[in-house]
């Protein structure tokens, strides 16, 4: 009988965030694939977890999915985590979920954090129907995605380097973005979390006076939609 994979959320910012599941699940499989083990050995500790880990990432995914999947079918468990937040959500872990599906291994996500799920929530803008785009491409493709995002008429969610965020607002000015309303959260959960809101021109006036810190969600206002006209010489 095959094992379990298991895809362990862990805190984006504050350690209070993991679950009392998520410990379980860490103590009890025989081996965590960590995104960074140097990382997640602070996590692990703090919460004394000493189960094996081996790092997993997106520089060796490819090479290391056959022999995960092997152990999985001689019948261990292992779980799988990220530096912060759920595994896949623009971090490894599609490519080993994919193949233990096809091998008929049976997978659990367990609920936890993630950095879009509350910013979407503390934007205040429509949450019922929104797009993730995570990061966008750095140099090819990106203005090409800019231009269909802003086409969009519900939110968009797209997670952003601090390096790369002048970068990001200078984009969506040139993209002409307008008057369109844009949120930025960053240091999800941690002590100097901070929201802003205002247009791109304005956010970029902010951010150019205030150096950009730690990891940022943006949020986009989906484009207004064109009310139709209503004649005055309806047919009765």
């Amino acid at each position: 009988m095959s094992g379990m994979l298991y895809i362990v959320p862990t805190p984006v910012g504050n350690l209070e965030d993991m679950t009392f599941r998520a410990i379980h699940v860490l103590q009890s499989v025989s081996l965590i694939l960590a995104e960074d083990t140097r990382t997640s050995s602070k996590l692990l500790k703090h919460f004394e977890i000493n189960t094996p880990t081996q790092s997993y990432h997106m520089h060796n995914e490819h090479k290391m999915v056959q022999s995960i999947i092997d152990r999985l079918l001689a019948g261990m468990d292992i779980a799988l985590i990220s530096d912060a937040g759920t595994p896949g959500i623009s971090d490894p872990g599609f490519l080993l979920i994919r193949e233990a599906i096809a091998q008929q291994i049976q997978v659990q996500c367990l609920p936890g954090a993630t950095a879009f799920v509350p910013a979407l929530v503390v934007s205040g803008f429509p949450t019922d129907r929104f797009i993730f785009e995570g990061f966008l491409p750095h140099q090819k493709g990106r203005m090409k995605k800019l231009a269909e995002i802003l086409e969009n008429d519900s939110t968009t969610i797209l997670y952003e380097s601090p390096y790369r965020v002048l970068k990001l607002l200078e984009q969506l000015i040139a993209s002409d973005i307008g008057e369109r309303q844009l949120v930025s959260v960053r240091e999800i959960s941690k002590k100097f979390e901070t929201v802003g809101r205002g247009t791109a021109q304005e956010l970029l006036a902010h951010f150019t006076e205030n150096e950009p810190k730690g990891e940022f969600v943006f949020l986009i206002e989906g484009k207004p939609k064109v009310k139709k006209k209503k004649y005055e010489n309806d047919r009765q």
